[in-house]
């Protein structure tokens, strides 16, 4: 372990924060690698073995860790408690609204000011739904098409892989890649 200010062996995913933080690509992709499973068996749990909506939180989880990974720092636990702790917030929100809607930034989400708390708040909404939808761009045909017809029209694995020609299987492995991609083109200043 490189020379943090923590020594326990836990506090190598604290490491791997702190490299996404500084830009480095790959340590995002670790992390989710690392996480996916025990935020998707927390998930499926909570929402009563749902898969297909167990598999939406925990995308929609590591998309918003993904966002906001700028703003996290040492909080003396695992990692996977912030991941957790995300997914426990989404699948809070839908058992508030009764209803299933992923909540990414889309370019449809831009006009949706509830949530912001002034101009300032509201420029740096609209800027971060630019760069993301900029970076979702650069992604290969097939992995755009996946992300945009998955979070921004809101479709299941199911329907996506009929749309795409594709199975599930096959649908979420591409799911996977393409997440993984962003975390890498993500601008530093968005994470």
């Amino acid at each position: 372990m490189t020379g943090g200010q923590h020594d326990d062996a836990g506090d190598e995913p604290w490491q791997l924060v702190k490299a996404a933080q500084e830009g480095d690509t790959e340590a995002f992709g670790v992390l989710y690698d690392k996480y996916v499973d025990m935020v998707f068996r927390y998930v499926l749990f909570r929402v009563g073995g749902d898969r297909a909506f167990a598999e939406d939180v925990t995308s929609e989880t590591f998309l918003r860790a993904l966002r906001s990974i700028g703003s996290v720092s040492y909080q003396g636990r695992d990692v996977g408690a912030w991941f957790v702790t995300i997914a426990r917030n989404i699948v809070f929100d839908h058992v508030k609204s009764s209803r299933y809607r992923l909540e990414v930034t889309t370019a449809e989400l831009q006009d949706n000011r509830e949530e912001t708390s002034g101009p300032e708040q509201e420029v740096m909404t609209e800027a971060t739904n630019a760069e993301l939808l900029r970076c979702v761009s650069q992604l290969g045909d097939d992995q755009r098409e996946c992300i945009v017809l998955r979070f921004i029209e809101g479709k299941s694995v199911s329907e996506v892989a009929q749309l795409m020609d594709r199975n599930e299987g096959a649908v979420k492995a591409l799911q996977h890649r393409a997440v993984r991609r962003l975390a890498q083109i993500l601008p530093s200043w968005l994470r």
